[in-house]
């Protein structure tokens, strides 16, 4: 398998956390999406990363789509239960960390993108997100309470999406200093860098 995708996307560190505790062999590929030179649309026509290309050239994309898939590789470490509550729950707990992430995304893209002009930038659009990067974190906490994982006593894809979350928040805006406010996710977060997986795909 092969996995296109950046070190500083968070989708994609997703993918990869999720590879490494299933102890899956692939070969990653780099690509810049936002370069005039990208190829990722042959592999993805929405041009996007990360992406999944399987022998015979057939591809996967969307992180939610590919962990899903990649849990059902190997019965190592599974991360995502296969039925009932448990995996509305774990699955309602990745909604909210990408959602996180594609608001903060926006807020980014809004504030920092070259291609528009500082007079063409809506503040309002930048608040709303900011507002929903906020609001996601808090929810976060209040979820996590005083449990050692998101989703009971064990790791699963829920706390691989909350770390992505919750470390890309850091990388992108070190301004929002979430582990102050929120001690019971800096102790998750602490935690999970513990673990190679997450230790040797942070953002960069």
């Amino acid at each position: 398998m092969k996995l296109i995708g950046s070190t500083a996307s968070p989708y994609v560190r997703k993918v990869r956390v999720v590879m490494a505790e299933k102890r899956l062999d692939y070969q990653f590929i780099l690509e810049d999406v936002w370069s005039d030179e990208t190829t990722i649309g042959h592999s993805n026509p929405l041009g996007k990363v990360p992406c999944l290309v399987m022998e015979g050239s057939e591809a996967m994309f969307d992180s939610r789509v590919i962990v899903e898939y990649l849990d059902t590789l190997s019965p190592v470490g599974k991360l995502i239960p296969s039925q009932g509550r448990e995996r509305a729950e774990v699955k309602t707990w990745e909604a909210l960390a990408d959602g996180v992430m594609d608001a903060g995304i926006l807020w980014r893209m809004e504030a920092t993108w070259p291609k528009r002009a500082d007079g063409e930038r809506s503040q309002a659009w930048i608040d709303r997100q900011r507002a929903k990067v906020l609001g996601g974190i808090g929810a976060m906490s209040k979820g996590l309470g005083d449990k050692p994982f998101c989703s009971g006593i064990h790791l699963s894809l829920s706390d691989i999406a909350v770390g992505c979350a919750l470390g890309w928040v850091s990388f992108r805006f070190p301004q929002i200093d979430w582990r102050e406010e929120y001690p019971n996710l800096g102790r998750l977060h602490d935690k999970l860098l513990q673990r190679p997986s997450f230790a040797d795909t942070q953002p960069s």
